[in-house]
């Protein structure tokens, strides 16, 4: 059942939207859906609505939130790893595939989201506390604290303390071209920033 505090926002978009289904209105009232707990229907209206605007940033990010509430990480990645490449500063998109690649180990492509989110927005302490965080434990450790998942009804898996097995352990010759291959990555980003603002400059 929907939470009252949220149902008349949530009954008002939903008004907008059955008097107009081909409206964006489909984004925040997939959002409050989420917020209502409505989670499965959420992605429903969010799926649907990105059938007819495909390319609507607002509607993937909406339709991501509700992914990653309900730990479906890869499929947040699917959805909004074009949308960085296209729009890099967005912010949102940014943190939410940081956060579902470090919820799925993968830490050089999580790390390399947060220090895109770092470029954008250089004085977010909690960020750049996230990056020192996983770079330094990387460095010296070899292991890396990554964020538990919210509580749930069911049992989900627990992303407690992960060590990143066998890429510590390796010759040093392959710790070398492990980082270069992130740097390599980071580089790779921040060129399609600057050819981003490039374009955006251009129509202006």
């Amino acid at each position: 059942m929907a939470n009252r505090s949220q149902s008349p926002l949530l009954y008002d978009y939903l008004r907008r939207y059955q008097q107009d289904p081909t409206s964006r209105v489909f984004a925040p009232l997939a959002e409050a859906y989420r917020k209502a707990g409505l989670v499965d229907q959420a992605i429903e209206i969010a799926r649907e609505g990105l059938r007819v605007h495909p390319g609507f940033v607002g509607g993937r990010v909406a339709l991501s939130r509700a992914l990653f509430d309900k730990h479906l990480y890869e499929d947040v990645i699917d959805e909004l790893s074009p949308v960085i490449q296209d729009v890099p500063d967005n912010l949102v998109a940014q943190r939410l595939l940081a956060e579902s690649y470090l919820m799925l180990g993968r830490v050089a492509e999580s790390l390399g989201c947060y220090k895109m989110l770092l470029y954008f927005n250089p004085g977010d302490p909690e960020t750049g506390k996230i990056v020192q965080e996983l770079e330094a434990q990387a460095y010296e450790k070899g292991s890396l604290v990554l964020r538990t998942d919210p509580p749930a009804p069911d049992p989900i898996p627990d992303f407690g303390v992960r060590e990143v097995k066998g890429a510590f352990d390796a010759a040093p010759s392959v710790l070398r071209l492990a980082w270069v291959r992130k740097v390599e990555l980071l580089q790779d980003l921040l060129q399609r920033v600057e050819r981003y603002r490039a374009r955006v400059d251009s129509h202006g």
